[in-house]
């Protein structure tokens, strides 16, 4: 499984250019003389006929996603659409140090393809490669009736070791927008460029709740408090599923001034590192003198904008009445753009178990900054996953793993989005769970898979598929 996930790392798949890992796919199954399709949204399948002995065992669906989350530090001049991703192993892990390594889902991609490689004894397998998962769960929401047939689905797409989820968090994004016309900066300016970088970031579902920094709130705090300046630009954030990493705002401020701005911006960063000493003992800020640009945002749209993402909800607002330990609602203040002339673009998304807190959450994003004199826009939301602990597949797992380990994995649902809202939604009644290997700093530089935790996967998983195929 890890010499096929060592080639999936060599094939660009980030989420929307799939093309690679698609046709990557396809020819495995063609090679081998297995069955295979692929839809019009570029989700593919490959099925496996029974073993012989195995013929009338009911048909197992096995899921992963062909996409990745494509992060990498400020510094590294790594290319995704071509290079291949550069990792190592390090005591007992394998880790991309400047990107993400793709593990999330690649490891997914790779057990399923080694279980169709191999003689495992099973009933009819059906391995569903769903696209853009990390963006919108676009493949999940193009499935058509009749893609698949199975009625039983393993979902490859969690990151820890020993425990098994039955549920999931929907969610949804909301798109802010503020139009702003440029202004002279006045005679007598220096220009500043002040960063706050090397941040730990992670999943905004699995990370939301360990209260690590988000830079875009964080520079925004710092200058919510300070006067005189004009703000040049501000650019924070990546992806719309990965806690703010890095941020970069440059501002002009009078030559005079200079210095005290910079010595107050440093000595911010020292009270952010106390703060989050725990959970960011990396964090790095810096200041620097850069040329002067000509012009500066128009005060008025810098001081909403600034004030409004101080303002703004960031990480949790409500934790699960039913499952101790479990997020309920977060919203993720995820990235801030100025690529386009005379807008400034904002993502967040939010995350919840209840369909009406996940709406309200996204209600108090959208007013805040309505107020501010923003426009606001949501996205297409995607359902959560309700339980089922009378579920057959996770009896089958829950007796598989304490046969094989000698205790109990956890059951729980986890406040990250999963397919599998989806797929129960277009497809009721479908019996569900879903596990995987360890990963952390998932969606960001550092992301690493546990070798470990990564054997007893897979012998978990062999186990689960040989079992089933007998009931």
């Amino acid at each position: 499984m890890l010499e096929i996930f060592s080639e999936i790392t060599r094939i660009p798949r980030e989420s929307g250019h799939e093309q690679a890992i698609g046709a990557y796919l396809v020819d495995f199954a063609k090679k081998r003389g297995l069955p295979s399709k692929m839809d019009k949204v570029g989700n593919v399948l490959i099925t496996k006929p029974a073993s012989m002995g195995r013929e009338g065992a009911p048909t197992l669906v096995l899921q992963c996603h062909q996409d990745m989350v494509c992060e990498k530090v400020s510094s590294s001049d790594h290319d995704f659409t071509k290079d291949p991703i550069d990792y190592v192993i390090e005591n007992g892990w394998m880790v991309a140090k400047e990107t993400t390594l793709g593990a999330d889902d690649g490891i997914g991609i790779a057990a399923c393809l080694a279980l169709l490689d191999s003689d495992v004894k099973a009933g009819k397998l059906e391995c569903l490669f769903t696209v853009s998962e990390e963006t919108g769960m676009d493949g999940a929401m193009g499935l058509e009736e009749g893609f698949f047939t199975g009625k039983t689905l393993i979902n490859l797409d969690s990151e820890d070791e020993g425990e098994l989820f039955v549920g999931c968090a929907g969610g949804v994004n909301t798109m802010v927008t503020f139009d702003y016309t440029l202004e002279d900066i006045p005679g007598g300016y220096a220009a500043l460029r002040i960063r706050m970088y090397n941040t730990t970031g992670g999943h905004s579902g699995d990370d939301i709740n360990k209260g690590r920094i988000n830079t875009v709130q964080q520079m925004a705090r710092f200058l919510d408090r300070e006067d005189g300046y004009r703000l040049v630009s501000f650019n924070g954030g990546g992806k719309h599923n990965a806690i703010a990493r890095e941020t970069d705002v440059v501002v002009a401020v009078p030559k005079k001034d200079a210095p005290a701005f910079k010595e107050r911006f440093l000595a911010f960063g020292k009270e952010v590192f106390e703060e989050y000493h725990n959970t960011d003992p990396t964090v790095k800020v810096s200041a620097e003198e850069v040329e002067l640009p000509g012009k500066a945002l128009e005060r008025g749209v810098a001081s909403r904008l600034v004030s409004s993402l101080v303002a703004v909800h960031h990480g949790v607002l409500s934790m699960s009445q039913d499952i101790e330990g479990l997020v309920q609602t977060s919203s993720n203040l995820a990235s801030v753009k100025m690529e386009r002339p005379g807008v400034i673009d904002i993502c967040t998304s939010q995350r919840s178990s209840s369909d009406s807190e996940k709406d309200f959450v996204a209600q108090k994003v959208e007013a805040c900054f309505r107020l501010a004199g923003a426009k606001t826009r949501r996205g297409d939301p995607y359902p959560g996953w309700t339980p089922n602990m009378k579920s057959h597949i996770l009896k089958v797992c829950v007796e598989s793993y304490t046969d094989l380990f000698g205790y109990q994995p956890k059951v729980k649902a986890i406040h990250a989005g999963l397919e599998c809202g989806l797929f129960l939604e277009k497809f009721p009644g479908m019996d569900m769970i879903s596990f995987g290997p360890t990963l952390r700093n998932v969606h960001c530089p550092g992301e690493k898979l546990d070798l470990a935790s990564n054997d007893k996967f897979v012998a978990h998983l062999v186990d689960v598929v040989e079992r089933f195929s007998k009931q």
